[in-house]
């Protein structure tokens, strides 16, 4: 097998090795049945253990309240950003938005498809480069809804707003599960799976009981909450492979110690590059304001975009890759999700460094 590289890329990303060797060393027989858990019917009691240790492991790590659900759903968080809005904000209501780039704007415009809204701050006036501080909140409004972590722009929210009692909602879609949290504050969480939690295919969706029952009624079947709580994520065939992934990529979480210590790591990454940024003179420019900068996602610029391409390029040779930043803006991003090795972000602060006297 090859070596295998540091993979910066921002999603599908890194995932653990443990949790990969896991799922190779039970793949063609899943615990003595014979089959693999890929051909287990969602329906058996191996894949329904499968399900009842992957929220309990959730629970656990994250604290979860028992007043909670704990759903797996597919579509992405880009399916949430509809479904929220169908099922909570009711006929001639509202809801707010804060824009703080990419992500939460999609979630606008589908929101907007469906209902009105109220944009309550948004960072779109700097090239959403910081997180608002302030806020115009509807006191009307069904619930708040932000990004906790702008993956593109490279921002991310360290403390969540009041909303004076209304529900918050947030996609956490790139930073679940990468630090400590009180789930109490929030009436839902919502994150697609590729970058902290396992691979592509599955959305873990964390909502408040009470929250739950202020959806609306009459809607399409699949597309109503209440459908999946009901059902436990059983309504149809739900993604098998991706949630037991998840489960994998959990006891991976709890063996290092739980979110305490994989915040502790994440930080020292981040810091290592940051610091590299910091004391290049110029050379490497931040794009995000200091105080609001993301711990998963680090972006830079250099002194023009030639300079950019051959950096990319020579890391790349070093075994440094997915450093290109996101195609809407350019630049190069380094994104470091939890299972992203604390020795890959030395390498590139030394890559860093080293490039910088050669050129």
């Amino acid at each position: 097998m090859a070596d295998r590289i540091y993979n910066f890329n921002p999603g599908p990303a890194t995932l653990p090795l443990p949790a990969l060797k896991k799922a190779q060393e039970e793949f063609l027989d899943y615990k003595n049945t014979g089959m693999s858990i890929i051909e287990t019917s969602h329906r058996s009691p191996e894949f329904e253990g499968v399900l009842v240790e992957t929220q309990g492991l959730l629970k656990e790590l994250l604290k979860i309240p028992d007043d909670y659900h704990i759903l797996f759903l597919g579509g992405g968080a880009s399916l949430q950003f509809a479904m929220i809005a169908m099922n909570f904000i009711p006929d001639a209501g509202s809801a707010d938005y804060i824009n703080t780039g990419t992500w939460s704007t999609k979630a606008i415009k589908e929101a907007g498809i469906i209902a009105r809204y109220n944009v309550a701050a948004t960072s779109e006036d700097k090239n959403f480069c910081y997180i608002p501080e302030s806020f115009n909140f509807d006191p009307d409004a069904a619930y708040v809804h932000l990004t906790t972590n702008n993956t593109i722009k490279g921002t991310q929210w360290h403390e969540f707003p009041d909303t004076a009692g209304k529900p918050l909602v947030a996609d956490m879609s790139s930073d679940i599960m990468s630090r400590t949290l009180d789930v109490s504050k929030f009436a839902m969480i919502y994150a697609g799976a590729q970058k902290n939690l396992g691979p592509s295919g599955v959305t873990v969706i964390i909502m408040q009981d009470e929250f739950a029952k202020t959806a609306r009624e009459g809607l399409p079947t699949m597309l109503s909450y209440d459908t999946h709580i009901k059902k436990n994520s059983l309504f149809n065939t739900p993604p098998v492979f991706p949630i037991y992934m998840v489960k994998l990529v959990m006891e991976w979480i709890k063996d290092q110690g739980g979110l305490e210590k994989v915040d502790e790591i994440n930080r020292k990454k981040a810091d290592l590059i940051y610091d590299a940024i910091d004391g290049s003179d110029g050379y490497y420019r931040g794009t995000a304001q200091k105080k609001d900068r993301s711990i998963m996602n680090l972006t830079m610029r250099m002194q023009n975009e030639d300079l950019e391409k051959k950096f990319i390029a020579e890391a790349k040779e070093k075994g440094l890759h997915g450093l290109k930043g996101h195609r809407s803006v350019g630049g190069i991003r380094a994104s470091m999700y939890n299972a992203f090795p604390l020795e890959g972000a030395e390498k590139l602060a030394e890559f860093m460094m080293q490039f910088k006297k050669n050129n």
